[in-house]
């Protein structure tokens, strides 16, 4: 598929990401044991045969940058096109103290990489979406439609903080485009667009001439009569990281076998960067119950119902249950876990007890002592 350009939107933060939110963007948080949430939509770019894809950042990107590195993980390092990291932008009157405005202020921020696009058409993603998606089948969908832009909606009950919701007539068009509900309802976008390259420089253009900023609201609102808006409802899993609770409650989907199938089909793989790290160990009196871990693990007590990230110690008597641990979180004796996140680097000391809940879990920041 060489007629699909990837960008890819990294904001800065996101809406109650906490202690979790502080040292790095949406799209460089851990998920999945050895993956970070920007690995699924670079793998599903790639995967759909895509060459060319650019990054946006916004703040906070410094773990993002140490993760992609040249982007060959991702069979993205080349020559000529391949991954782009695009400068942070803001509003530049107000440099560091305007929030994100945006879709279309970021795109206006980086109007001559625009110009250096070969490719016919644009898929716009962000970097917290998780989700396997068979953008071939999408881009597809999107060309034998005739629309103008195709929009990705969700069709799970799962309702995200601040979502853009849709609803569609029996031909897939949509007829409304809905924020800010206190009752969701209709189709949940994932906030994934199919474009066509000019179009999409035409409505950057004409929006940023009026001062308009916003994608959802300029565009797909504003202009949902005049232009023909698709969509292509996607059944599976897709999470998109906007809170801990989401965080929490997604990670912890993951334990159910056919969530882990779908998502990591060997039809669609994730790549992730590689870590060169020894095999995980489990102990003779060590438990490990359903529960995915990373390489590097040392498990010499009890783990249940758990997500461990790379080189993760649990030591001897100590219990670990429905909780998420980051790289290098160390568990010593005789302590207990119970709805935990832990940041990287991470240490509970001897005989502590804490306890969350399945509705409020418990953040360490990195590098923490408790």
């Amino acid at each position: 598929m060489n007629g699909l350009h990837g960008i890819i939107f990294s904001y800065e933060r996101r809406n109650d990401l906490r202690e979790l939110g502080e040292i790095r963007s949406a799209s460089s948080m851990p998920f999945g044991c050895r993956f970070r949430t920007v690995d699924f939509s670079l793998s599903n770019l790639v995967n759909a045969g895509t060459t060319d894809v650019g990054i946006v950042l916004h703040g906070q990107y410094q773990s993002l940058l140490d993760h992609l590195g040249t982007g060959k993980d991702w069979d993205l390092s080349r020559k000529r096109g391949g991954l782009r990291l695009l400068p942070p932008f803001n509003y530049q009157q107000n440099w560091g103290v305007m929030p994100f405005r945006g879709k279309i202020e970021a795109l206006a921020n980086v109007r001559s990489y625009l110009e250096t696009i070969r490719q016919d058409y644009v898929v716009m993603m962000e970097g917290d979406l998780v989700a396997n998606l068979p953008l071939a089948d999408i881009f597809d969908s999107h060309l034998k439609s005739g629309a103008d832009i195709t929009v990705v909606c969700g069709n799970d009950s799962f309702a995200t903080q601040n979502g853009t919701y849709f609803e569609k007539n029996a031909e897939g068009r949509i007829t409304q485009v809905l924020y800010n509900l206190n009752t969701p309802r209709g189709y949940r976008g994932l906030e994934v667009y199919v474009v066509s390259t000019k179009l999409l420089k035409n409505l950057v253009d004409e929006c940023n001439a009026k001062d308009q900023f916003s994608w959802r609201r300029d565009v797909l609102l504003a202009k949902k009569d005049s232009l023909h808006l698709g969509s292509y409802i996607w059944n599976g899993f897709a999470a998109q990281i906007r809170s801990v609770q989401e965080y929490y409650d997604r990670s912890m989907q993951l334990l159910t076998p056919a969530i882990r199938k779908e998502l990591f089909t060997s039809e669609r793989p994730i790549r992730a960067k590689g870590t060169d790290r020894t095999p995980s160990y489990v102990g003779a009196n060590g438990r490990c119950v359903n529960s995915m871990m990373a390489d590097g693990c040392i498990i010499e007590g009890v783990v249940e119902n758990s997500i461990l990230c790379t080189g993760v110690v649990v030591e001897a008597g100590a219990v670990v249950r429905n909780c998420v641990l980051f790289k290098g979180t160390t568990v010593r004796r005789n302590a207990q876990l119970s709805y935990v996140i832990t940041d990287k680097r991470v240490e509970i000391l001897p005989d502590r007890t804490l306890m969350g809940h399945s509705t409020y879990p418990i953040v360490l920041a990195k590098g923490s002592r408790v």
